[in-house]
């Protein structure tokens, strides 16, 4: 049996799907697994996340010009699982805890990842 959950999550993002493991009538965890952390439950599904959350913890990295500063940040799922990410269109400095985010997939490198951007702002562009 071949699994690799996170070459799967992976293939959902390419998809345009930000899903998320949980077991059996359990709370969605974040990095995929085989094994529900805490339980070891080995039967797990995966449901679609919201991709709404907030700005849990955040850091400004700053770059050496030419490059920009940017952020990094750990983002709570309205779902429940904290997951590192960045924050976009917002000056790094200006993402705060607290912030409310919505999710977006976004190619990167080889493959797809998740950013987040601040909901007004998300609201008001249409997007």
């Amino acid at each position: 049996m071949d699994i690799q959950p996170d070459r799967e999550f992976f293939a959902f993002l390419a998809q345009g799907k930000f899903m998320l493991q949980c077991a059996r009538g359990g709370r969605p965890f974040f990095y995929p697994r085989v094994a529900e952390p805490g339980t070891g439950a080995r039967d797990l599904a995966w449901v679609e996340a919201s991709g709404l959350g907030a700005v849990y913890a955040t850091t400004v990295v700053r770059s050496r010009p030419p490059q920009a500063d940017y952020n990094v940040a750990v983002i709570e799922l309205d779902e429940g699982p904290r997951m590192l990410s960045r924050v976009e269109d917002v000056a790094p400095d200006q993402v705060v805890i607290g912030m409310r985010v919505i999710a977006q997939i976004v190619p990167f490198e080889d493959h797809h990842t998740v950013i987040f951007r601040p909901v007004e702002r998300a609201e008001g562009s249409g997007r």
